[in-house]
């Protein structure tokens, strides 16, 4: 059988296939992950198309066994499929305008479609900046004047966004007839949004870098453990929360650390600090706040980091810590248990089913609750073995939850069932 795939970014194998330089492995791992588990496989021949607006041409190359395309901004869906003739269409993810495109392309080819869900775009809308107080959430025509002119991240403007991404989602899944996740939680987003599909389960596979190699080990952080992040420069992975709760941790360990992986706050020296400050107000927000608690001393941004470097850092940490608003499978927490490393998480969205709460890792109630967080962090440092039997427990589960063979076999299982149901 022959999958076309559509994702929204370069994936690393397309770029060394179709001659650019390298991309980057920073995300997206879940589709690195599972195009190395598909490889080789006699059943079924792989074409991926990457969307890349900043590409002026079309590209094409091959590297090992799958054909890769890199699209404009999407490209004539048409016109490839029709090159390609392929008997599936996969699209990973629901809300960028090509995903729309492309369904409306095959459709009228009359090629099956099945459509992975990442996040849920409308309660990623719906939680974006949750906690996040009143005075930084609505810009000034000066504001927006200034943004036209250099690019910021006001929130209205991020909200405008995240609610159209939300509407383009639920239009594509409404009429959507085979749907992929993972968890209850986007199963039931699937019930309500795309009520003419089939739901089909299937794990994710990550970044081939997280099964092996040495696996995080507990030390004596004496007054000093490491907390890690994996970002915070929107307000939806609820930094602030975070920072709340800093004061307690500190209380207990005070040269505890915490680690951001990515970007720092952007800084274009002292005259253009003013206009940037202006620009970003979440940026300006948790500045403001950590500064207030006094807890600005404690905090380092790491940047971005590809597999290599994000492996390190989970092997650095004494705890990785998960307090999104929302979320369905973050690939984040799954390297972080397949590593060992202690996580500790809010109950959002899918989280509880990546994880069990007192055995697999410890998950406090609501992500806002600055004190539930404090507390949950602080039983699992202060444990006899630093959390330890806790990654054992959460290594062994995600062994099984993304296991590169057994979601190979899965999702190869879907597209035989999709082609079956449609011969008939």
């Amino acid at each position: 059988m022959h999958v076309l795939w559509l994702v929204s970014m370069t994936l690393p194998q397309a770029a060394l296939a179709c001659g650019l330089s390298h991309a980057s492995d920073v995300s997206g791992g879940w589709l690195t992950g599972q195009l190395t588990a598909l490889r080789g496989r006699a059943d079924l021949q792989l074409t991926v198309a990457c969307v890349n607006g900043q590409c002026k041409e079309a590209l094409c190359g091959e590297h090992g066994g799958v054909t890769y395309r890199i699209l404009p901004g999407g490209g004539d869906f048409s016109r490839l499929l029709q090159a390609v003739h392929p008997d599936l269409v996969h699209i990973w993810g629901t809300e960028y305008a090509a995903a729309a495109a492309m369904d409306q392309a095959a459709r009228a080819l009359g090629l099956p479609v099945l459509v992975g869900i990442q996040g849920v775009m409308e309660d990623c809308a719906a939680h974006l900046c949750d906690g996040v107080p009143e005075a930084y959430l609505h810009s000034t025509p000066l504001d927006r004047a200034l943004d036209r002119l250099i690019p910021g991240a006001l929130l209205d403007k991020l909200q405008s966004s995240f609610d159209a991404l939300a509407r383009s989602e639920a239009a594509l899944l409404g009429t959507a007839r085979h749907v992929t996740g993972r968890t209850g939680f986007d199963r039931r987003a699937v019930e309500r949004l795309a009520p003419l599909a089939r739901y089909y389960p299937c794990n994710e596979t990550l970044r081939p870098l997280f099964y092996e190699g040495p696996l995080w080990q507990p030390r004596d952080f004496g007054r000093g453990p490491v907390v890690l992040l994996s970002q915070g420069n929107y307000p939806l992975k609820n930094l602030h929360t975070v920072l709340q709760a800093m004061p307690a941790i500190l209380q207990r360990w005070p040269d505890a650390r915490l680690r951001i992986a990515g970007w720092p706050p952007l800084d274009k020296g002292p005259l253009l600090r003013p206009l940037i400050v202006r620009l970003f107000p979440y940026q300006r927000y948790c500045r403001r706040l950590a500064e207030a608690l006094g807890v600005a001393g404690h905090i380092r941004y790491t940047g971005p980091l590809d597999a290599a470097a994000m492996r390190q850092a989970y092997l650095d940490a004494d705890l990785f810590l998960l307090p999104s608003s929302s979320e369905n499978s973050p690939n984040s927490l799954g390297e972080a248990m397949l590593l060992g490393l202690p996580c500790v998480a809010s109950r959002a969205g899918g989280i509880p089913d990546m994880l069990t709460d007192g055995t697999e890792g410890r998950l406090y109630g609501q992500a806002l609750d600055a004190d539930g967080l404090a507390r949950t962090v602080t039983a699992v440092l202060s444990a006899p073995d630093s959390g330890a039997a806790l990654g054992q427990a959460a290594r062994r589960r995600a062994l099984h939850t993304h296991d590169p063979a057994a979601n190979a076999d899965a999702l190869c299982g879907i597209y035989q069932t999709i082609l079956q149901e449609d011969a008939r």
